[in-house]
């Protein structure tokens, strides 16, 4: 029993250091680095032989060399030999998708449950109510969870692993590049942040929000929704009416329509903005601000009078519709041995144009709001735009010419058949019969 052995003669005892330890001399400090670097050496050899015995059985299982000893019955300066050479026998492509596997294989940091409900609490709450919303939720966070660990793996790859230029390589591998982040683009605040400070500053600044607005509108939709400057929509059961005749009922129509525009909608107006309700919650540093936007919708609103009534007028004129087309006095006039209409088609054309250009010139001395209650001068942008003119005046333009094509089909017939008894022909005919002196007969 005592040549025996057992735990407690196999293990030595554990010494315990001795309390007080002396510094290390130099020669000690020596040694002790000695012996870490060769400890170190030899765990980079372990790495090196674990790698070299990887490489050289797949390059045996390649090859299927059943003749080749097995690395660890070999000597030790045999070993070495076949530790290098299936190194240089393996291709560099084969070494870099083996280095990609075992990249590939190490676990990749997993995403935060945190980001995961942060996503979920930007999604509306009536979208995830219901069964199929909660399903179609989950599908999506694990596609969310799907791209990022994808993502994550590619970049690890990436960063670990040098990829060499291999031209075989890009037939080999069919990944697409990483996405590149889109240029001009600041992800570093969210738009949340910025709408809310957005809206914030439209509805402070945002006149047209004000409930004195409203007032203004509903003003001008009582006073305009069924009124026009000018309408001779009824003109053509009135009869013939000559062309200076026209011309004066259109100035009298504008007239009288913007006494009755004054008088009625520009009175309420100003009422309304006599009371000091009209600018409650106006600070003093916005007055001309809300004002501006008072002679804006003022202004819009007498445009669109001004735009409709023109739209209306032009409409009389449609020549595929001529059930209220106006009708126009002309005579067929001999004067000077010539025949003509009078007015010409000229003088006619110029008469429907002047409706226009009269329904153009009305309103435009409207008093803004501060003039009327400072005793200014400044007035209403009203003016009819450019592009509204000329096309209610090259449309009108067009009506008439097709409209008078009777007419003046009619007016080259009758100098067609009568012109020579008018210009000379006949006068000539006759007297040149008389010269020759023809005789009884010939004169019968």
């Amino acid at each position: 029993t005592s040549k025996k052995r057992t735990l407690r003669t196999l293990f030595r005892p554990a010494a315990l250091p001795p309390p007080v330890i002396s510094e290390t001399s130099p020669s000690q400090r020596k040694l002790l680095a000695y012996h870490r670097d060769k400890e170190q050496q030899e765990m980079i050899n372990q790495l090196l032989i674990d790698r070299a015995l990887e490489v050289y059985y797949v390059t045996m299982d390649e090859t299927e060399d059943e003749t080749a000893p097995p690395v660890t019955e070999l000597p030790s300066t045999v070993r070495k030999y076949f530790f290098i050479k299936p190194l240089k026998i393996l291709s560099f492509q084969e070494d870099y998708f083996f280095l990609k596997k075992c990249v590939q294989s190490n676990p990749m940091v997993p995403i935060q449950q945190q980001w995961l409900r942060s996503m979920l609490t930007m999604v509306p709450q009536s979208l995830m109510e219901g069964k199929d919303r909660e399903l179609l939720t989950e599908d999506l966070l694990k596609e969310v969870v799907g791209d990022y660990e994808k993502s994550m793996q590619r970049c690890v790859l990436r960063r670990a692993l040098i990829r060499p230029d291999i031209e075989e390589l890009d037939k080999l591998e069919e990944e697409a590049p990483l996405p590149s982040l889109p240029l001009g683009l600041d992800f570093s605040s969210t738009w949340h942040n910025s709408y809310i400070t957005a809206k914030n500053q439209i509805i402070s600044t945002l006149h047209i929000l004000h409930p004195t607005m409203k007032t203004l509108l509903d003003f001008g939709y009582t006073a305009f929704f069924n009124f026009l400057v000018v309408d001779f929509s009824s003109s053509r059961l009135k009869g013939p009416v000559d062309c200076k005749s026209f011309k004066t009922d259109a100035s009298l129509s504008c007239s009288k329509a913007e006494d009755e525009i004054m008088s009625t909608w520009h009175q309420r107006v100003i009422g309304l903005f006599t009371q000091s309700e009209a600018l409650d919650g106006v600070k003093l540093d916005q007055l001309d601000s809300f004002y501006n936007c008072v002679a804006v919708l003022m202004s819009n609103q007498l445009k669109e009078l001004l735009q409709r009534t023109t739209e209306v007028f032009v409409k009389l004129f449609d020549p595929e519709d001529r059930s209220r087309l106006p009708l126009f006095k002309m005579d067929l006039t001999f004067d000077e041995n010539r025949m003509e209409f009078y007015p010409s088609l000229q003088d006619l054309e110029e008469a429907i144009l002047f409706a226009v250009d009269c329904i153009g010139q009305t309103l435009q001395n409207v008093q803004t709001i501060p003039a009327w209650l400072t005793g200014g001068t400044a007035t209403l942008d009203a003016e009819l735009p450019a592009h509204t003119v000329h096309w209610a005046k090259s449309t009108l333009k067009k009506s008439i010419r097709d409209n008078l094509e009777g007419p003046n089909e009619h007016f080259k017939g009758y100098v067609k058949n009568y012109g020579w008894l008018v210009d000379g022909t006949a006068e000539e005919r006759i007297n040149r019969f008389v010269a020759e002196q023809p005789s009884f007969d010939e004169y019968t």
